[in-house]
């Protein structure tokens, strides 16, 4: 699994918990897998303590389920639960631009169009991973320039959950294309510090993925019968 290899010893619950998430949305640990503290401690090169609290906060996120003696595994992708994370990272994303556009420097707009450039290059290069960071990257400047702890709290605890799902959607040319055409909307409207049109455009691109949250995947759910226990 590339995204889970030794790491370095700062930080070591936080570092953990980046690489076991980030492994869960790429599907590298797929949904039902079982997952074990001892085997991903040993993949990781850390001690089972760090790992087994950042088991513990992908458990809260609804990434992880637990049942103690019996598993411990990923949780399948249920259309229901993304919708729902959609739904509430799209309040907050829409508040987050409707607050923050009439703070904006020309330093953020500036930061924002490099952002989508990213992504443009990410997605024609088929750098899924790529463009999921220069769009979180991009939505992070309005994120942070509204100043709101809980808006910001509340994207970090939903996102992971969309990842999954915006993994495969990013990995198509035609809708990663329309996204960063979203993308140059929003930018647009930030730049004329339109803060309605900002959060308007927000809402919308995220609204694509709870409608995408309805569409049929690709695969069959893994089986949910429970795996050994960790």
């Amino acid at each position: 699994m590339e995204t889970l290899r030794p790491v370095q010893r700062t930080l070591l619950r936080d570092t953990a918990y980046g690489a076991i998430r980030d492994a869960i949305v790429r599907g590298e640990i797929p949904p039902g897998a079982s997952v074990r503290d001892a085997d991903l401690a040993e993949r990781l090169g850390l001690s089972r303590a760090p790992v087994r609290d950042a088991l513990s906060r992908l458990t809260g996120e609804g990434l992880v389920e637990s049942k103690p003696q019996s598993y411990t595994r990923v949780t399948q992708l249920v259309p229901r639960d993304v919708r729902d994370a959609a739904a509430v990272v799209r309040a907050m994303q829409e508040l987050a631009a409707r607050t923050a556009v009439p703070l904006l420097t020309d330093a953020d707009i500036t930061a924002m169009r490099a952002a989508n450039d990213r992504f443009r290059a990410a997605t024609r290069g088929g750098d899924v991973a790529g463009a999921l960071r220069a769009d979180d990257e991009l939505h992070d400047v309005l994120v942070t320039a509204c100043g709101n702890r809980a808006v910001a709290a509340t994207v970090e605890r939903y996102t992971p959950l969309i990842r999954r799902l915006e993994w495969r959607q990013f990995g198509t040319e035609s809708a990663a294309h329309g996204s960063a055409g979203l993308h140059d909307r929003l930018i647009e409207a930030c730049a004329a510090r339109d803060a309605d049109a900002a959060a308007r455009i927000t809402a919308e691109i995220w609204r694509v993925l709870e409608e995408l949250a309805d569409e049929p995947a690709d695969d069959e759910p893994a089986d949910e019968t429970s795996a050994d226990a960790p």
